[in-house]
């Protein structure tokens, strides 16, 4: 049994439509967490906000994306952010303030304070731009990238106590 005595930290990313932004945050974790030997205490999942996309792939921009660094998103389809997923997450992050508004109105508020803009974690309070509207899947996988390693360290931390 490890020294945490086998606890596994869960995190969700949350956007708009689960095809563009939250996958690539939850790959490009998934990623950094087994780079970094902790992959096997740390469960990653994404979702959306809204239901328009369920059941789609993840958008070809994030594919592309994903695939520059070597990241594969193969077999991700969009899924629902649903209330029980308060409950069993540590971590609900949102990419932005329209996405976290929507998480806090369907899970009633955020008693355990798990709820937060992933760029809070690098220290910064803004939005990932979406890029589905911007075209711009670099500059988000740069933010993504940016606020993952931040939450990465955290998560690191809190696993070695």
């Amino acid at each position: 049994m490890s020294e945490t005595g086998g606890k596994i930290i869960k995190i969700l990313f949350v956007c708009h439509g689960n095809i563009c932004r939250s996958p690539m945050a939850e790959f490009v974790m998934k990623d950094i967490v087994e780079k970094a030997g902790i992959g096997d205490r740390v469960y990653i999942a994404s979702a959306a906000t809204s239901s328009e996309e369920i059941g789609s792939p993840v958008h070809r921009g994030t594919v592309r994306e994903l695939e520059k660094r070597g990241i594969s998103c193969a077999g991700k389809y969009a899924v629902r952010l649903e209330k029980s997923d308060y409950g069993y997450y540590d971590y609900i992050v949102g990419m932005d303030i329209f996405n976290l508004r929507n998480m806090l109105r369907l899970f009633g508020g955020d008693p355990e304070n798990k709820v937060r803009l992933l760029m809070s974690f690098a220290g910064e309070s803004r939005d990932v731009d979406d890029p589905w509207y911007t075209r711009d899947f670099e500059t988000a996988y740069r933010d993504i990238s940016t606020g993952c390693a931040a939450l990465a360290e955290i998560v690191g931390r809190e696993l070695h106590g």
